[in-house]
């Protein structure tokens, strides 16, 4: 069998001139040795975890004191990374104060905002300054509900820079999912938006904030932020604490912001589970780790540069929100983009791209595939060449979606497909700038991250389906989960299925180039017959389909087995009829194999998703089974769960 050529592999000049490749000339040098290729410098990350952090630090010229120390305590849950260290995040991201542009913003309703890096500066001293006047300090938590506008950005860096301990969620939240969320954290000050566009509607909020801040009985202060035109309504609906902030920046004049430096572990944000199987987890992350952890993904995985033009599609309750914003620490501009990725034309993402000379394009996997269903191919359609990187994530990249992107949208780019998750605010395997690209493919286990596939047993292999761990200890480890005495949640979510050791709930597969591949998460791996199958075997063939906009699966307990039940949501007119049903099996038989075969599948109008767009596969299950959902709050449309309930298909 003839060995599959890779999609893209980067020319040896372009090796050369990236972030990685100087970064292992400078650790080679200190380590006495020359690092050949990404294998070797990440078997270097994983041997010499001190070494390689410590340099890491060096490199990026991480602004603070460092200590002597740089792990104590190797163990999963405990290690503890530059213990001696003092450093403010908000002060590694404001590094310059220029007049270049430090962000850029569009809306879907056509507004634009820019801002240099002084601007920037000058409104995080206005809302530091506001901020300390309300009392917020070292340890206290500022809770916003925003969507991905320069100024939630500026929020955050005001929040950090005091040593206070940012949350946020997008505006699409209704008020429980809000409440089960900040409600838990206790904030002293809430920041929201007066409202939002999305799909060409105009939402106004001032109902929802006003009800979010009456429920939220440990607020000192509330600022409500303008992008409808009705901020200042929106602050008097909620009373004498709330401020508009027009009357803020009126009222502070700016100055340069000082930062407290604090421990490496410091509470830096608050991230929350967007499981359905009961309140959120609160999972709160030291400023340390997500800094040096970003730095390295960014300027080593993804070979972001200093000037570079760094967009990413998300909503500030993703993740990757956290992840974009730390871009300024590599001394990028943020392009920032708040709406529907649809509206008003199917491409404008690729026109904003076009116009704003894009050099990292983040999106999801399921963004990519709906471009391949519109027909999309800008490739013919818009100038693309300041584009160098492709990242998605999200939820697994179809072999066929790789095949798009070099096909209808770049040749010459590097697509990155990146994998980890809330937990670490980060990834545990990613891109490669100096390695080829395979199809269906993650490239590579990041640097310093000891990322190993055990089976059930808790061996290590090297070949077949296993659960993706973790074996060694990381910086960007959660500091805590919030409210949990003794750290019981903390360990029950990682550590209970392999003791020490790192669980992180994905079904993955090593490949022969070293790459990796995520079959989805193994709580939702399917075992008709004993055989674990991951569900993003099945969605890869099905989803080929032209009929299908997209697909959910899951186990159905029946005759004393498991039986794989198939969703499918059609594209308008199409009809699951006989013939259909038997090209998605006939589909899924040849392209996975004839146990990943559904024994029903049944055709629904909408496939219920969490706000941050993932289909959530395990409360579809609990309504199935006549379960209850304990979470419906952490869904973007709840209301589609009623379309699985009681099916008579499912009964037979």
């Amino acid at each position: 069998m003839t060995p599959a050529a890779p999609l893209w592999t980067p020319s040896p000049e372009r090796v050369a001139g990236t972030t990685l490749r100087r970064f292992m000339d400078f650790l080679g040098e200190r380590a006495g040795r020359r690092f050949a290729d990404y294998a070797d410098i990440h078997a270097f990350s994983i041997a010499e975890r001190e070494a390689f952090w410590s340099a890491l630090w060096d490199f990026c010229g991480v602004i603070g004191e460092k200590g002597e120390r740089i792990l104590v305590d190797d163990r999963m849950p405990g290690a503890k990374f530059f213990p001696d260290a003092r450093l403010n995040f908000a002060e590694n991201l404001l590094r310059r104060n220029d007049g270049s542009e430090a962000m850029v913003f569009a809306g879907e309703d056509g507004s634009s905002l820019r801002l240099t890096w002084a601007e920037l500066n000058a409104l995080v001293s206005r809302l530091q300054q506001w901020l300390a006047a309300q009392g917020v300090g070292v340890g206290d938590r500022v809770a916003a509900m925003m969507p991905n506008r320069p100024e939630t950005i500026a929020a955050m860096l005001a929040t950090a820079s005091l040593g206070a301990t940012w949350s946020s969620c997008s505006p699409d939240f209704g008020v429980q999912g809000v409440i089960d969320r900040f409600g838990q954290i206790e904030p002293k000050v809430f920041i929201a938006i007066d409202g939002y566009f999305y799909a060409g509607k105009r939402l106004d909020l001032t109902d929802k904030v006003r009800d979010v801040v009456a429920r939220l009985p440990s607020l000192a202060a509330v600022l409500v932020v303008p992008y409808v035109g009705i901020a200042d309504e929106v602050a008097a609906s909620v009373g004498d604490k709330a401020t508009a902030l027009p009357a803020l920046t009126a009222e502070y004049a700016a100055k340069p912001v000082t930062y407290e430096r604090l421990p490496f572990n410091h509470p830096l944000c608050i991230l929350f589970s967007s499981g359905t199987t009961g309140v959120p987890k609160c999972i709160v992350h030291g400023a340390g780790g997500t800094l040096l952890q970003h730095l390295k993904e960014h300027r080593l995985q993804c070979d972001v540069r200093a000037g570079d033009r760094f967009f990413y599609f998300t909503t500030c309750g993703w993740m990757m929100w956290n992840w974009l914003a730390s871009g300024l620490a590599s001394d990028a501009t943020l392009i920032l983009f708040d709406g529907s990725p649809f509206h008003p034309e199917p491409s404008v993402l690729f026109d904003l791209a076009e116009r704003e000379r894009i050099t990292l394009f983040g999106t999801s996997a399921k963004y990519i595939d709906a471009c391949k269903k519109a027909g999309l191919a800008p490739a013919r359609t818009h100038d693309l060449s300041s584009v160098r990187l492709i990242t998605s994530t999200g939820s697994p990249l179809a072999p066929e979606s790789f095949d798009y992107v070099y096909e209808a949208i770049k040749q010459d780019v590097h697509l990155a497909s990146i994998s980890g998750g809330t937990d670490i605010v980060s990834c545990f395997v990613g891109g490669s700038p100096i390695s080829p690209v395979y199809k269906g493919e993650i490239q590579a286990a990041g640097l310093g991250m000891a990322v190993e596939v055990w089976d059930e047993a808790g061996r290590p292999i090297s070949s077949g389906k296993g659960e993706l761990v973790c074996t060694r200890a990381f910086p960007c480890m959660p500091v805590m989960f919030w409210n949990d005495p003794g750290g019981k949640k903390y360990h029950a979510a990682y550590f209970e299925r392999f003791d020490g050791i790192w669980c992180h709930g994905d079904f993955a597969e090593w490949t022969e180039h070293g790459g990796i591949i995520i079959h989805g998460r193994s709580d939702a791996t399917l075992n008709p017959g004993g055989v674990r199958i991951g569900t993003a075997e099945i969605y890869a063939q099905v989803e080929r389909i032209p009929e299908v906009v997209e697909a959910l699966a899951i186990g159905q307990e029946w005759d004393n087995d498991v039986r794989v039940i198939l969703f499918v949501r059609l594209r308008e007119g199409a009809v699951l009829d006989e013939a259909l049903q038997d090209r998605i099996r006939r589909e899924v038989r040849s392209g996975a194999s004839p146990r990943h075969v559904p024994a029903r599948i049944v055709q629904v109008a909408d496939i219920p998703r969490t706000k941050s767009g993932k289909i959530t596969e395990l409360a579809v299950r609990d309504v199935v089974h006549g379960r209850e959902v304990k979470n419906k709050e952490a869904l973007a449309n709840p209301e589609a769960l009623d379309l699985y309930r009681d099916l008579p298909e499912l009964k037979k």
